[in-house]
């Protein structure tokens, strides 16, 4: 088949009528949509709670185990009388 005849084929197909949409098509399809909306909202829901979960007990984490500061030096005693 040359690109004359696909092309043909192409006209012939686009020319054709549409076939007849079921009536409850629409309905089906409108139920779907929402449902599959209602997914995606919940699991973005789920996401940012996860995610504020994460950076709250990060946050708790750092406050209890301060990482920027420095341990105290347990190699040498400390150094009293002097």
């Amino acid at each position: 088949m040359n690109r004359a005849e696909r092309e043909a084929a192409a006209r012939r197909i686009m020319e054709r009528t549409p076939p007849p949409v079921p009536p409850e098509l629409h309905a089906e399809a409108v139920r779907r949509g929402g449902r599959m909306l209602r997914r995606r909202n919940a699991a973005v829901l789920l996401m940012w709670l996860v995610l504020f979960a994460a950076t709250m007990a990060f946050v708790v984490w750092a406050l209890t185990a301060r990482p920027w500061v420095e341990p105290p030096s347990e190699t040498t005693p400390p150094l009293t009388g002097w």
